[in-house]
């Protein structure tokens, strides 16, 4: 069981709409995906491919290692199967685990308790073992282990993550409602960013649309901002070979970008957050951000034959203002793309279908995403009609 080079089922999680655009960048990657299901992908690997996935995965959650398939009828035949496992290879005797699960089974009315007997075999069968068991809880910060156990067929896999892949490290001051670091980034790939052309982000908040893109224009692989992974945890964890792979991941960044990143917001507050952010980032170099109405946003010529953005994540109405408030201003946002975003993809980024209507723009398409508990959809427009200006021109 300690051998984690061999290859294992690895299931890659994700939000409710990125599971398309997961799977191509994992085929970006250079792997093969054998199936999307819902909330993400399945593909086979080693521990030293987790360890890479969570590295460069800008779309995903979490990457989950299976270590045994198996059946169980209720709690004592869960309790079974894994306390013969070899968890002292896997886990120190001072140690701290965590156990998260999904369970659909008629003996189980509260996933708490199959998580406590996962729990009990773990720290059971290293007490037999060794002079100590380890501690347990709810936080994620030692080894993570995911109970998946549908009817009778169960599986334990190692969450190779700990803390969702969307938290980079460098949102240290979020602002208000921000976007999650993981749809923003699906956003830019559904929209075919890829960090030649301009992008242009107002109402851009904390600056996280802005912060991913510049992330991605310089390849910058998203786990590089991150100190702590729940695989660090395990016994046959190799800090060498995670160095190595770091410094391969450095290797790749480059110093420059095709086009522009520039990010605006009317708020002060916003401005100085997404400063600070995008500096957390080491990304701040690469973004111009001005504090302005976004009708007073300049867009750049679109740099030509490539994708030029110009994408929004404007308020949707049900957390932060009234709704009919906002309808001014989704109706003024899609009046802005057309008359001065000539040659640009437009996307918009909404919780609020009804608000959506207002940009009077026909839609290329709309791609569903859920952001938390919210069904959003980002809607791309192609820019061709209307008389672009800039601002100095305006």
């Amino acid at each position: 069981m300690s051998d984690l080079s061999k290859q294992s089922f690895i299931f890659v999680t994700c939000a409710g709409g990125v599971e398309p655009i997961l799977e191509r960048e994992l085929r970006a990657l250079g792997y093969k995906p054998e199936a999307v299901r819902p909330l993400g992908v399945a593909l086979r690997g080693t521990m030293d491919d987790c360890l890479h996935l969570n590295l460069h995965l800008r779309t995903a959650h979490r990457v989950l290692y299976e270590l045994r398939r198996f059946k169980a009828e209720n709690p004592d035949e869960l309790y079974a199967e894994l306390v013969t496992l070899p968890w002292e290879e896997l886990i120190a005797e001072d140690g701290y685990l965590s156990v998260v699960s999904s369970v659909d089974n008629p003996t189980i009315r509260d996933a708490r308790f199959a998580n406590l007997r996962v729990k009990d075999a773990v720290v059971d069968r290293i007490g037999q073992r060794c002079s100590r068991r380890p501690d347990s809880g709810p936080d994620r910060n030692g080894v993570v282990l995911s109970l998946h156990w549908q009817g009778r067929t169960a599986s334990i896999s190692l969450d190779t993550t700990g803390d969702p892949l969307s938290n980079r490290g460098y949102r240290t001051i979020p602002h208000t409602a921000p976007m999650r670091e993981s749809i923003a980034a699906a956003s830019l790939f559904a929209a075919d960013y890829n960090g030649k052309g301009h992008l242009v982000n107002p109402m851009c908040g904390s600056g996280t649309l802005a912060i991913e893109a510049a992330l991605l224009a310089t390849g910058t692989a998203p786990g590089l901002l991150r100190k702590h992974f729940a695989f660090m945890h395990l016994l046959p964890f190799d800090p060498d070979r995670w160095a190595a792979l770091r410094a391969q991941a450095r290797e790749q960044v480059r110093n420059g970008i095709g086009g522009s990143i520039s990010a605006t917001d009317h708020d002060p507050a916003a401005m100085e957050a997404a400063r600070i952010n995008a500096m957390q980032a080491g990304m701040s170099q690469y973004i111009a951000f001005e504090t302005c109405d976004f009708r007073e946003t300049e867009v750049p010529y679109p740099n030509p034959r490539v994708v030029n953005l110009f994408i929004a994540n404007p308020e949707y109405g049900k957390r932060l203002s009234n709704e009919q408030a906002l309808e001014p201003v989704y109706t003024a946002l899609g009046d802005f793309m057309k008359q001065h975003c000539r040659g640009y993809t437009g996307a918009v980024f909404t919780g609020n279908l009804r608000l959506a209507k207002k940009i009077g723009l026909r839609t290329r398409a709309r791609v569903p995403l859920m952001s938390g508990p919210l069904d959003c959809r980002l809607l791309l427009f192609d820019l061709y009609a209307g008389t672009r200006k800039t601002k100095d021109e305006a």
